[in-house]
């Protein structure tokens, strides 16, 4: 439903450009008065819009026919249930009606009920073949038919039901305007918030549109309501979008790995770049959303707090798609703002505050933001092949390699998208190698369930979704291989030819086979070989000589780099990192040179156990290709930390 409300919404841009260049001309010219008597007319029909938008959406073959439908279905309501004909049905004087059906029609709520209706109608009857003598309505025909009759009866629900639930909304719409700059800060931090559900569609609906009374996007383009009040929810957007999300960005590169920063640098910038322009924020919020959620909780209280002094000042500005630089400026003629050059001041405050404020919290707590990531992520996807041709352009390549990295046509149900994320329904995304999508250059990747992946990419991802449509279309048969060699190289690099280290036990308990991990990832060893112990103790130590290299921010594990290069896993639990690092006291920092039986970390077993997770301790070599040879004493055993389990000798 997010994903179709972008359908209507990307009209509003055309109002706001015609009435922000109404306003830049002198207004006594008769073509100013006219570009702003069109601006209107687009923002006068908006449940219209999102009634044509979501019923085109939200049907499964987004048929242009729905669209007529959802036409259809809002008009019928807005016209059975006005005024005078409500007065009829129930047999009162048209001055004793209630006034909440004044505002049926226009209600972006009565247009998305509207498109709803539609595109479930659609979706059944648009195949429904009826006798020959009314063949002509069977089919596509009938959709529009069945639909406006389905809002017949919504209408007579409505004519009882309405009032009252117009006038809740009307309620909590006073509710927050009397809450005033609180009320502006409150809901930039749950707009925030709500983002990677894709529920802050729907609370955008009560602030920016006319669902409860609020509708600021359409007064501010109107010039109605009060200056420096109007525009309240969203003015203070503005700082965050130009300003402080590009500073962030500019924070999370800078703590990148070295060998990692230029990848980053590609990935932060063009995210800074629109959200600066355009104020499409999702190529960098779905970046660290995820692999570095902390980060993104200060994100949503910055943006609350950007809203809430923006609303104290009663500095304002509008948008009509999202507060970037185009819109910053169609909007800075408006009557209705109210100092919107503050907002730059208030812009440049956010960026040294989001700067400062990312940096802190990624070295603080660690966090995994791109570039920082233990795993080279890139290097094991190694990069995804696929056969490509001369009239292949850069988003049919791309789409080539998701195409092959999901599981092809085979593995693919539903191929959609919304403003920057392909949305994919998929037969198992089990299949779907993450890391290779990685490696395509996306921002990021988040699996929803068994069957939905999304798959951000940025404001081009028509382009990406119509050259997947085409692969899949066509049933295209992309191979997909990976290359090995670049990741042995580059671990072979660090490596001392030669060398023998001796692990020793991570803790008191019992060895256990590696295979016999109930782990599929470590019981495969897909991540490496090693061994593990089911420990009697909370004391885990450090089973080798070498220097910590990274610390997992769920503390569930931590790497070890040994003098002659090994790369070591230490992974406490399975299934832990769930458990938020509540479990684990890790007794060691980033960079700490540690010898075989220091303490890393002390854990609490039982709370482990209480969340019905193993307990089991793997310790995992992770670059196996460097590995000659590994020689074990013998496995499933008792151990204490002073028990030597196996002898590695490097290539």
């Amino acid at each position: 439903m997010g994903r179709s409300l972008q359908l209507p919404v990307a009209v509003l841009p055309a109002a706001a450009l015609l009435q922000g260049i109404g306003h830049w001309l002198p207004q006594k010219w008769a073509l100013a008065q006219f570009l702003q008597a069109g601006g209107t007319a687009i923002l006068g029909q908006l449940a219209l819009l999102f009634a044509a938008g979501l019923a085109i959406g939200m049907s499964k073959e987004n048929d242009g026919a729905t669209g007529i439908a959802g036409v259809v279905a809002y008009i019928v309501p807005i016209n059975v249930l006005k005024p005078e004909n409500v007065a009829l049905f129930k047999g009162i004087d048209v001055k004793n009606v209630d006034p909440a059906f004044n505002a049926i029609a226009g209600n972006v709520l009565i247009g998305i009920i509207a498109g709803l209706v539609a595109a479930a109608m659609y979706d059944r009857f648009h195949d429904t073949k009826l006798p020959m003598a009314l063949s002509f309505f069977s089919g596509k025909r009938l959709v529009p038919i069945v639909s406006s009759v389905v809002m017949l009866f919504v209408s007579v629900i409505l004519l009882f039901i309405w009032p009252v639930f117009y006038n809740i909304l009307v309620s909590f719409g006073e509710f927050m305007i009397n809450l005033g700059w609180i009320g502006a800060g409150l809901f930039g931090f749950f707009n925030r918030l709500l983002i990677p559900t894709g529920l802050h569609q729907a609370l955008n609906q009560v602030f920016w549109f006319n669902l409860a009374g609020i509708n600021d996007i359409g007064n501010f383009w109107a010039n109605k309501g009060t200056q420096g009040v109007t525009g309240m929810y969203l003015g203070g957007f503005f700082p965050i979008m130009m300003f402080g999300l590009p500073a962030g960005a500019l924070a999370i590169y800078k703590n990148a790995r070295p060998e990692r920063k230029k990848l980053t640098a590609g990935l932060m910038m063009a995210g800074a770049f629109a959200s600066f322009f355009t104020g499409v924020t999702e190529p960098l919020e779905f970046s660290f959303m995820f692999v570095a959620w902390p980060l993104y909780l200060i994100h949503a209280l910055f943006t609350g707090i950007s809203m809430a002094f923006a609303a104290f000042m009663h500095w304002t500005a509008g948008f009509t798609f999202s507060a970037g630089l185009v819109d910053y400026i169609l909007s800075f003629h408006m009557p209705i703002a109210n100092k919107p050059y503050m907002l730059l001041v208030q812009g440049l405050v956010m960026a040294v505050i989001y700067y400062f404020g990312f940096d802190f919290a990624i070295k603080k707590f660690n966090l995994m933001t791109p570039g920082r990531e233990v795993v080279d992520d890139v290097n094991d996807a190694d990069a995804v092949e696929v056969s490509t041709d001369s009239n292949d352009d850069k988003y049919m390549i791309m789409a080539k390699k998701i195409y092959a990295a999901i599981g092809g046509y085979q593995n693919i149900s539903v191929i959609d998208n919304c403003t920057t994320r392909l949305r994919l329904q998929l037969k198992d995304t089990g299949k779907a190698n993450q890391a290779q999508i990685k490696s395509v250059g996306v921002p990021g990747v988040n699996v929803l369930d068994k069957t939905n992946i999304q798959i951000i990419v940025g404001t081009d991802v028509q382009f990406v979704a119509d050259a997947l449509t085409k692969l899949f279309n066509g049933k295209a048969d992309v191979t997909s291989s990976t290359n090995a060699a670049p990741v042995e190289q580059e671990t072979a690099s660090d490596v001392k030819s030669g060398k023998t280290d001796t692990f020793f036990s991570v803790a008191n308990g019992q060895l256990e086979d590696i295979e016999k991990v109930s782990d599929d990832t470590f019981a495969k060893k897909m991540l490496g070989d090693g061994y593990a112990v089911v420990p009697t103790d909370g004391k885990i130590v450090s089973p080798v000589d070498g220097t910590i290299t990274s610390i997992f921010p769920t503390k569930h594990a931590l790497g070890i780099k040994t003098a002659s290069g090994l790369e070591v896993l230490v992974h406490m639990g399975i299934d832990t990192v769930e458990m938020k690092g509540e479990p684990f006291d890790i007794k060691v920092d980033e960079g700490q040179s540690v010898k075989h039986g220091d303490q890393i970390a002390q854990v609490d077993l039982n709370k482990i156990t209480e969340a019905g997770k193993k307990t089991d301790m793997m310790v995992i070599i992770t670059n196996m290709p460097s590995v000659a040879y590994m020689k074990y004493d013998g496995l499933d055993r008792k151990v204490d930390l002073n028990t030597e389990i196996v002898k590695v000798t490097t290539k």
